[in-house]
């Protein structure tokens, strides 16, 4: 870093203080109870120094949140699918190793899925699992990029609405997993043997 642009003595430190007292609460007390006054206090810093780096609370929170997914995120390193493992057996250790955070720590993702409907959240899945989408591809990179992309359309789906399920009691955190479990092994088993139909077909047509 150019010594002319380098960021002042402390400024770091009171960014990750500042964060870390959101997860916090977020953790403790929940989504509602991030009031900008309380940050402040648990940072030991003022609202006008929160107000510098955030214009609304929202965006406080979105922060927080990627600051969180980051930590818990980034020790995730991408391993591509060996020739013989099949291909649920690489989704799911990818899918387990990205899930487990939130589900020791359910509060994060409820307050993960409810800052996405806020005016600063819109974009938070994109930013947030930059650091996880290496990971997932070096598993999918063989696959044909039409059933990856149906692959991702259904489970974000599947994953908001067990999350929407999960905040309104209707199950529990730890039966989220289960269900992914399932949908992705008769995705990927369908996949596969409509994979091998066709070389079979390919191979029939060549003889």
């Amino acid at each position: 870093m150019d010594s002319n642009t380098r960021a002042p003595v402390g400024v770091n430190r009171t960014g990750d203080r500042l964060l870390d007292s959101v997860v916090d609460l977020l953790e403790t007390d929940g989504y509602d109870a991030v009031q900008l006054r309380e940050v402040a206090r648990r940072a030991r810093t003022s609202l006008t120094t929160i107000y510098k780096r955030y214009a609304t609370r929202e965006e406080l929170i979105v922060a927080a949140i990627e600051h969180w997914m980051t930590q818990n995120h980034s020790g995730l390193v991408a391993q591509p699918r060996d020739p013989d493992e099949p291909l649920h057996s690489a989704m799911m250790r990818v899918m387990r190793a990205i899930f487990d955070p939130w589900e020791r720590h359910p509060a994060m993702l409820l307050a993960y899925f409810r800052v996405r409907t806020s005016a600063s959240g819109g974009d938070l899945a994109f930013r947030s699992f930059d650091p996880v989408v290496a990971v997932g591809m070096a598993v999918l990179s063989d696959l044909d990029p039409d059933f990856v992309a149906d692959l991702e359309s259904i489970l974000s789906s599947l994953v908001y609405g067990l999350a929407g399920r999960y905040r309104e009691g209707h199950i529990a955190i730890t039966d989220i997993m289960p269900t992914l479990d399932r949908t992705v092994f008769l995705l990927t088993t369908g996949y596969e043997a409509s994979r091998r139909d066709e070389e079979a077909r390919s191979t029939s047509r060549q003889v």
